[in-house]
């Protein structure tokens, strides 16, 4: 038997790669030669030193990204002026992500600190959502925040673009100058407008223009109260066109209400205010003010200058901000004798010796409060206590009907200085109790009668 079994072996041999098949499933070997026949173009397409060139090109692209996306990191945090209460910026976390999928399982050339690149990914970035969480009772504050000009909507005219970006990095800050700004690029916005066939610009104009923009400027950063009372002034214009004069016509009048706008409420208002407010400066007072407003700073030029009075200023500054500094070098340019202070300590004994304190305010509440950079409260009350007087110049066109109590109804955080540990506010409340004049182009006035100072804007409209 044993010879029997041997004997055809040697022949079955050249053979032995296919004989198995036919034994098993003779009838399928012809499908298995088309199956063949069919695969066999799949590996012929690259071959393995095409594959192995391809794989080493996307390796080296992973890297490059990985490395761009840790040049991005390394800049966010040069910028940044706390970055360890930041947490971890998207481009690290997008560094780490590609990173861990660029090296896998194998080791890595950082050694120790890069061998558990996949596990390190998520620790990096659960620190970082504690950090940046607002608690949620103060999730009704907004905050600025720069936002890529490839994700805005592709209705916002680059004018607008521009300004977002300046409002979200506080180049353009105080109320009054991100109100002129925001109706000049309206007014560029009008001028490239063109109404679509089968609409009419009173109707189309305001939701499909200027609503983009000013969705865009918002979140950038939160629009101040004149920017909202400007706003819905143009909007009402707006409504007002005839549909039935040409486009022409309905453009330039709307750029010349803008232009009318800007002269009477912001440029004459400052004027006015700016003389009322240099009378009120006599010879030998001590005048307080607190960082620097540039109504503040033109009424205290105005009287050394044009009134010829002689006086002091004591400048208190903003510990954070110090714009202080630059409002001093320009008044001892003017021959104003100046004394500087950069932060709150000491006020009581900084407040001896001054006859008035002068501030301006970002907006003034239809109950008498005002809204003012962080740090103006505290000094009214420790001069209300002090029997200092607080002369408030304010526009009226930041004049606001909501009225507030506190700091917390309406405000900004710092985006520079907030953490889900901490946060700071730029702007505080201050009482109508701790003011002793408001200053406006309409007159002068009591903080408590500040809603009459509305009632004559609803009268003169």
């Amino acid at each position: 038997m044993s010879s029997a079994q041997d004997g055809p072996l040697p022949e079955a041999t050249p053979q032995q790669a296919g004989k198995p098949d036919q034994a098993q499933a003779p009838p399928t070997s012809d499908k298995a030669t088309k199956t063949d026949a069919t695969e066999t173009p799949r590996p012929t397409k690259l071959s393995g030193a095409e594959l192995k060139a391809k794989a080493k090109a996307e390796k080296a692209a992973r890297r490059a990204q990985a490395k761009a996306s840790k040049e991005v990191a390394k800049g966010e945090a040069a910028v940044s002026s706390a970055p360890g209460q930041l947490g971890p910026s998207a481009g690290e976390v997008k560094g780490s992500k590609a990173k861990g999928k660029q090296d896998g399982g194998a080791s890595t050339t950082s050694g120790a600190a890069g061998r558990p690149v996949v596990s390190k990914g998520p620790v990096s970035v659960a620190p970082s959502e504690p950090k940046l969480t607002i608690p949620d009772c103060f999730s009704h504050l907004s905050m600025a925040k720069r936002i890529p000009i490839t994700q805005a909507d592709k209705d916002v005219h680059p004018t607008v673009l521009a300004l977002g970006q300046q409002m979200a990095t506080f180049t353009i800050d105080e109320s009054i100058t991100r109100l002129k700004a925001t109706l000049l690029a309206f007014k560029k916005v009008i001028d490239s407008y063109t109404t679509p066939p089968g609409n009419t610009l009173a109707r189309h104009l305001t939701p499909h223009v200027l609503n983009p923009q000013i969705d865009y400027l918002t979140a950038c950063r939160p629009m101040c109260f004149s920017m909202g009372n400007a706003i819905r002034w143009l909007k009402l214009q707006v409504s007002k066109i005839d549909p039935d004069i040409p486009e022409s016509d309905a453009k330039k009048q709307l750029c010349n209400g803008i232009d009318t706008f800007i002269q009477e409420r912001i440029s004459m208002a400052d004027l006015v205010i700016t003389e009322k407010a240099a009378e009120k400066i006599q010879d030998g007072d001590v005048i307080l003010t607190f960082g620097r407003s540039s109504i503040v700073e033109r009424a205290l030029i105005h009287a050394r200058l044009i009134n010829d009075k002689k006086f002091s200023v004591f400048v208190l500054d903003d510990p954070y901000e110090r714009k202080g500094q630059t409002l001093a070098k320009n008044l001892t340019a003017e021959g104003i004798r100046v004394s500087y202070c950069g932060d709150l300590g000491g006020l009581e004994c900084n407040l001896q010796g001054v006859t008035n304190i002068l501030v301006s305010a970002e907006s003034m509440f239809n109950n008498g409060s005002m809204y003012a950079p962080s740090g103006t409260c505290d000094i009214a009350i420790a001069a209300k206590q002090l029997g200092i007087s607080v002369i408030v110049l304010c526009e009226t066109i930041n004049i606001t009907e909501r009225v507030a109590t506190d700091s917390l109804t309406y405000n900004e955080i710092d985006p520079e200085r907030s953490s889900g540990e901490s946060f700071r506010l730029l702007y505080d409340t201050t009482p109508d109790k701790y003011l002793s004049l408001v200053i406006s182009e309409l007159g002068s006035v009591q903080p408590t009668s500040v809603p009459d100072l509305l009632r004559k804007l609803e009268e003169s409209n």
